[in-house]
């Protein structure tokens, strides 16, 4: 079946935290007509034909009690992971959740105490900051330093942090948001190296592991070895691949028996034991070759927008700065040597009446960026991009 993402499909008036007004007005202050939102990270595009024909048969069916999932959930997830990524997992390793960012809390909660530390690295998804904060945990930063048109990981300043005491959780963004980057096997297992021998769990949150653009691979973390799987979380979900968020269905991966008791005993706490019956049907319909032919095409016009983005940036956007992601739908646009005050660049990409996300959001490190959500038809894309042209332009 052949997919075309050139549709404009509106989304104004369907709750669409992306889109409707009503919301927009409430988060960035912002009302009016002919607003472009690219800003979270949700796609504008249908999803497969297999997921909308297995959701309207649910549907029709008429009843939507109290669900579990059966076997077939649990067999499509296996056969995406070993498929897409090469990884062999048993049912008894999965721990379904209500979305990635709820899980962290919990699985925060359930490995580690009050004022210990967690490793992260900015700038990246903001989340990971306030999840540990909110726990009363400490937040250890160890900054991705750009060098030589990337960002790197600071090894010997991670080795510094492991090696406290009180360092107990690395939460790692694999491939990264809002950088875009595709960690290789070596960088991983190096990371993995140093948390093994200093006792700090690694929890993996790959929830764009899917979104790997053409010429990149990415490591499932588990992947590294035994050893590192033994120490690990590995965070999954359908939401980014299939554009599946409102339907609040993840998949924690924890192949640790210890480890996977103490995160659900710590949902069971907050009597979260279900799950929601629209997100098992999705996900089951989405985990097949169906839905794997979907993601290639959908990959397919990703890359040729990220690759659109690269060329006006470099004809249009004198001083801004773009470096193409290795993964994910989401580009990190570098404000810093354009003309634009920094301190005045959300409030004129607003005036623009575009919508992205700052880059001081994701933390140290972001101040002078910003984030742009390509997931949206090349029509929508061009506008975007023409109205931040002409906003650098008026300077």
């Amino acid at each position: 079946m052949k997919y075309n993402f050139d549709t404009v499909i509106r989304r104004e008036g369907t709750n669409s935290v992306k889109w409707d007004p009503a919301i927009l007005k409430k988060i960035f202050g912002i009302e009016g007509d002919n607003i472009l939102p690219l800003w979270v990270a949700d796609m504008d595009f249908a999803v497969p034909q297999s997921v909308t024909d297995a959701l309207q048969k649910r549907v029709e069916h008429g009843i939507f009690g109290y669900c579990a999932p059966l076997d077939d959930y649990y067999s499509a997830l296996a056969w995406w992971q070993q498929v897409r990524h090469n990884w062999t997992i048993k049912q008894e390793w999965v721990t379904i959740t209500p979305g990635i960012v709820p899980a962290l809390n919990f699985i925060i909660r359930a490995l580690t105490d009050e004022e210990d530390q967690i490793i992260i690295q900015q700038p990246v998804y903001h989340p990971f900051h306030s999840t540990v904060t909110t726990n009363n945990r400490v937040v250890v930063n160890n900054p991705l330093i750009w060098e030589n048109g990337t960002y790197v990981i600071d090894y010997d300043h991670l080795e510094s942090l492991a090696k406290q005491p009180k360092t107990k959780m690395m939460i790692l963004c694999s491939p990264h948001n809002p950088l875009g980057i595709v960690w290789s096997y070596e960088q991983l297992h190096r990371l993995g190296e140093i948390c093994s021998r200093n006792g700090v769990i690694v929890v993996a949150d790959e929830i764009h592991n899917d979104l790997i653009l053409p010429g990149n691979l990415h490591t499932t973390y588990a992947r590294l070895g035994e050893e590192f799987a033994d120490h690990a979380v590995i965070c999954t979900a359908p939401s980014k691949t299939f554009n599946l968020a409102g339907l609040q269905t993840s998949n924690l991966i924890i192949p640790n028996k210890s480890l996977k008791e103490k995160i659900d005993s710590e949902f069971k706490k907050s009597s979260i034991s279900g799950a929601n019956l629209f997100g098992i049907v999705a996900t089951t319909a989405a985990y097949t070759p169906e839905g794997a032919e979907w993601l290639d095409q959908l990959l397919g016009y990703l890359d040729a927008n990220a690759d659109f983005i690269q060329a006006f940036v470099q004809d249009k956007m004198p001083g801004v700065t773009y470096v193409k992601p290795e993964a994910t739908y989401l580009a990190w646009l570098d404000f810093r040597k354009s003309d634009i005050d920094i301190e005045q660049l959300d409030s004129r990409i607003k005036e623009a009446k575009v919508l992205l996300n700052s880059g001081a959001s994701f933390g140290a490190g972001g101040e002078g960026f910003m984030r742009l959500n390509f997931a949206c038809s090349r029509t929508i894309l061009e506008e975007a991009l023409m109205r931040l042209a002409n906003m650098l332009a008026l300077k």
